[in-house]
């Protein structure tokens, strides 16, 4: 999927109000996300924490999950933004759900409330993913 400056930009400012969504009263760490689906459906998410720390969600994984119960079977784009010096990076978790649902051509776009954002393919942001 190819996205313009002028879609990014817009899934940037979707990523940065549903942020402000996100429930974070350990890290104070605030992350918005933006799925694009293979149906053309938008869906988006915010990390959620808890205070048993390991049962917490990030965003990238609250969006896909919640785009893949709407119908989503694959997601051609997604969109990550936190409060951060340049681009948010996800963590490894996160990359391993994004690659396991992407579509071939998928465009992942990482950036800050600045949005500074940088475009990246699924090979560039987990190259030798887990496959089976």
């Amino acid at each position: 999927m190819k996205l313009t400056r002028e879609e990014i930009l817009k899934y940037i400012d979707m990523a940065i109000e549903v942020r402000e969504n996100a429930y974070t009263p350990y890290s104070m760490f605030k992350v918005g996300a933006v799925v694009i689906g293979d149906n053309g459906n938008v869906v988006r998410g915010a990390n959620i924490e808890n205070a048993s720390y390991g049962l917490s969600n990030c965003a990238e994984r609250s969006a896909i999950f919640s785009a893949l119960s709407q119908g989503v079977k694959k997601i051609e784009g997604i969109v990550v933004v936190a409060d951060t010096t340049g681009p948010v990076s996800p963590c490894g978790a996160c990359r391993q759900v994004i690659k396991e649902f992407a579509t071939d051509d998928i465009t992942i776009v990482l950036a800050n409330l600045n949005k500074d954002y940088k475009v990246m393919t699924m090979e560039e942001l987990l190259p030798y993913g887990f496959e089976l």
